[in-house]
């Protein structure tokens, strides 16, 4: 017999059965998501299992949203697109250009240890992040972004447990990463997955506009 949880949690599956399967599923709760779906709606369900197969699910009310985040090429077209959007997108939200913004060097990611990732939704680039070293240690977070009009269905969430994931995977200690005052929903989103306010690293020591964050993992 379901709990009261649980009831709440089959409410929100008949509402979204995506969103709450996407939720569960993400921690390998397997049999409690599978509980939450009718009989009538097991096909949904593996649906969903086979989006896992192949990335990350999202939103999946009506048809099918792909979202797969892979390694790829910083020097690609689609990454280019994404760069110069969150290049633009941070000139607009400040007086003065931040410290760190502008080209990328796509030799920050060809070292060991570091990578570059791209979200993509239904085969369109929507989103990126990556890792790059700062010593043996330590690994920072860089050009965390989504594109304005995919947000609201967890892909910078999905790219930073990601990156997360890689930076255990290469055996770093602590990840940081630096954002802006003007970034509240980023903000957020680093607050939400456990990182920590810290002081300003380098080069962002005397950029009163710089908010910078660490993750012991």
């Amino acid at each position: 017999m379901l709990t009261e949880a649980h009831s709440e949690n089959k409410a929100e599956a008949q509402q979204s059965p995506g969103r709450l399967a996407r939720k569960y599923l993400v921690r390998s709760d397997l049999f409690f998501a599978f509980a939450l779906f009718s009989d009538s709606d097991k096909n949904d369900f593996a649906q969903i299992l086979a989006c896992l197969e192949c990335g990350s699910c999202a939103n999946m009310s009506g048809s099918a949203q792909m979202i797969t985040i892979a390694k790829e090429d910083p020097r690609s077209s689609d990454v280019s697109r994404l760069l110069s959007a969150f290049v633009e997108e941070v000139e607009r939200r400040y007086d003065s250009p931040p410290v760190d913004v502008g080209n990328f060097d796509p030799e920050l990611v060809a070292v060991p240890r570091s990578v570059f990732l791209v979200a993509r939704r239904d085969g369109n680039a929507v989103g990126c992040g990556a890792l790059v070293p700062i010593d043996q240690y330590c690994v920072e977070v860089k050009r965390m972004f989504v594109a304005k009009g995919e947000r609201g269905l967890g892909i910078a969430t999905m790219i930073l447990d990601e990156l997360e994931r890689l930076a255990r995977e290469f055996d770093y200690d602590a990840i940081r990463l630096e954002t802006g005052i003007k970034q509240p929903e980023s903000i957020a989103l680093y607050g939400k997955a456990g990182f920590y306010r810290i002081p300003n690293f380098p080069p962002f020591e005397a950029d009163s506009s710089a908010v910078c964050f660490e993750k012991k993992i």
